[in-house]
């Protein structure tokens, strides 16, 4: 343990959905969390434009303003929001205070720890796409899908997450075109058969051995259209020079990346809980209480660096409550065990 480190009984890493619901619950239970922004402070919400599926806001409200107004809470409560960033958490044998060190090197010391650092969803880089990400540009077709009904919405990617994003924009669009880097997919054929059958709908048209290159539009007028690039062999964007490529305009009216995410747990790696083979953290899940601990006593996970499947504000945000409440009862535990292991020893001193 580092000797200068400030202690903190409770240190959130992540200002998402999960995360400062965590913050706001650990607050009330008066465990002071430190809650640290991390990479993408507010996390992926901050780049909604408009949520309307949240509970409790029926004319919808935009992702940086109820990120705002749950940072507020949670701060009202006593909870403390930073700036940080968190590469390391490492603990000196199997109990004891976990070891916090930040990116600017600054290092804390705390009793529980509720990892809330999200999954950072995977995109292009290609133009257009920063200045119109959620004005057009969007990772989550459940989110924003209503958005843009009645358009030609473009979808991106040939794993099950694309499949299942263009089956669900079928509710809303004109049409779906799935377009996807190769000949093959690598979703399961359940979902490969379900885009079948909506493309034999009409609803879907799929351009194989096809990429996106560029995204046209302007954040006050929305996307105008993209330039794909198609290529027989596939990779077409490594094979711009190829005579067999082919590059064309496409109108469309909103655009989904669905190429994956990335869960962000590089800096669990040297603590000892389980991740899966993507890299998302595990916990004990189940019907019962505990259910965010992982394998780790006083670590927790809760939102998107746990969940690969839902990725939505408010399943993210039931799991930071969840975190919060696990991480309470482990400190209260904690709490009482140290009282008893004193008590022998304050007995001997009396005599």
């Amino acid at each position: 343990m580092t000797e200068d480190a400030v202690h903190r009984r409770l240190i959130i890493a992540g200002t998402g959905i999960a995360g400062l619901t965590a913050a706001i619950y650990a607050a009330r239970s008066n465990n002071d969390p430190l809650v640290l922004e991390g990479v993408e402070p507010g996390g992926q919400l901050t780049l909604t434009t408009d949520v309307a599926n949240y509970p409790g806001f029926p004319e919808g409200i935009s992702g940086p303003d109820l990120v705002n107004n749950m940072k507020k809470q949670a701060t009202q409560f006593g909870a403390e929001v930073d700036h940080g960033v968190v590469v390391d958490v490492s603990r000196e044998g199997d109990s004891g205070p976990f070891t916090v060190e930040l990116r600017d090197g600054t290092v804390y010391t705390c009793d529980a720890f509720i990892a809330a650092s999200g999954a950072s969803a995977r995109t292009l880089g290609v133009p257009g796409e920063d200045e119109l990400m959620g004005y057009g540009v969007s990772t989550c077709a459940t989110c924003d899908g209503a958005f843009f009904r009645d358009e030609t919405m473009l979808v991106v990617g040939g794993g099950d997450a694309a499949m299942e994003e263009a089956a669900f924009l079928t509710k809303f669009a004109e049409k779906v075109i799935l377009v996807h880097r190769r000949e093959e997919f690598r979703a399961e054929d359940y979902w490969i058969d379900r885009i079948n059958e909506k493309v034999e709908a009409g609803e879907i048209e799929v351009r194989k051995n096809t990429e996106l290159l560029e995204i046209n539009g302007t954040p006050e007028g929305g996307i105008e259209g993209v330039l794909l690039a198609e290529n027989p062999e596939g990779y077409p964007s490594e094979k711009l020079e190829d005579p067999a490529t082919e590059t064309y305009e496409q109108a469309v009216g909103a655009v989904f990346m669905a190429i994956g995410h990335t869960p962000n747990t590089d800096y669990l790696q040297g603590t000892g809980v389980e991740l899966d083979e993507a890299g998302y953290l595990k916990t004990l899940g189940g019907d019962g209480g505990g259910q965010t601990r992982t394998g780790v006593e006083g670590i927790f996970g809760a939102g998107d660096v746990v969940d690969h499947h839902y990725q939505q504000a408010v399943t993210a945000a039931g799991m930071g409550s969840k975190a919060a409440i696990d991480a309470d009862e482990y400190l209260e535990d904690l709490g009482r065990a140290g009282t008893q292991a004193s008590e022998p020893a304050a007995a001997e001193s009396d005599d």
